[in-house]
Parts: structure tokens; sequence; C-alpha cells
């Protein structure tokens, strides 16, 4: 590690800004829940979605959306989120591809044939 990585991580811990992080890794994306803290050490959530794309020249570089969620609105993101979600799955369910061989094409099936829900639950209220 470098010196100024040392630092950087030191002051970064002494802040208190970065408290928990989980990666969740769906096909082409990556989803980031970050725990973070403000000043007075009260926690927010933010959402990064990370999608990385080839560019022109050959190199990766990656697309970033993030959104700021704060702690008095949990509840109600939640509520939406849920809401929206299961609007989805009822009217057009998930088509996941399911490989046989890695030389097979790929065959779909709705995942609500099996009972199964590939979607990570989220208690805000941990957070």
């Amino acid at each position: 590690m470098y010196q100024e990585d040392f630092d950087n991580a030191f002051s970064q811990e002494k802040s208190g800004d970065d408290i928990y992080s989980r990666p969740v890794r769906a096909g082409k994306r990556t989803y980031f829940f970050d725990v973070k803290a403000t000043k007075n050490n009260d926690y927010y959530l933010t959402i990064t979605e990370s999608k990385r794309k080839v560019e022109k020249d050959g190199r990766f570089s990656y697309d970033k959306h993030k959104i700021f969620l704060y702690k008095e609105d949990f509840e109600k993101f939640a509520q939406g989120l849920e809401e929206v979600v299961q609007f989805i799955k009822e009217k057009c369910p998930v088509q996941e591809r399911v490989y046989s061989e890695p030389s097979e094409t790929p065959q779909f099936h709705n995942s609500s044939d099996e009972g199964t829900n590939d979607f990570t639950n989220v208690d805000f209220d941990k957070l």
C-alpha cells in the first residue's frame, strides 16, 4: 500500500464517512448499497448502479448513477419500491437464462414458475 493510500484510508476512517457497503451483482450491472455518515454522525444510504462498457479504444469504463436516501425517507421509499416491484412481477414475470452446457443456447423460463424470487430483500430499517 502506498503512503498516500494509507493516509487517505486513515482520514476516511476517522471521519466515519464510509460505514458499510453491500455490492449486488446482477448481470451486466452491479448495485452498491453504501451506508455513509454525515459530519454529525447521522447515517444515510447511497444506491449506485454501475455498468461496465467498452470504449472505442478497447478500454473499460463505468457508467454510474447514484441516488442518496436519507433515513427519514426509508419507510416511504421501501413501500414504494415494494409496490412497483410487485406490480412488475405480476404484470411481466422475470425471465431467466438457463444454461445446460456452455455450447448450448440459453433457454428462458419464468422464475415465478418455480416459486423462487431472485430479488434481494433490503430491510432499510436495519441500515
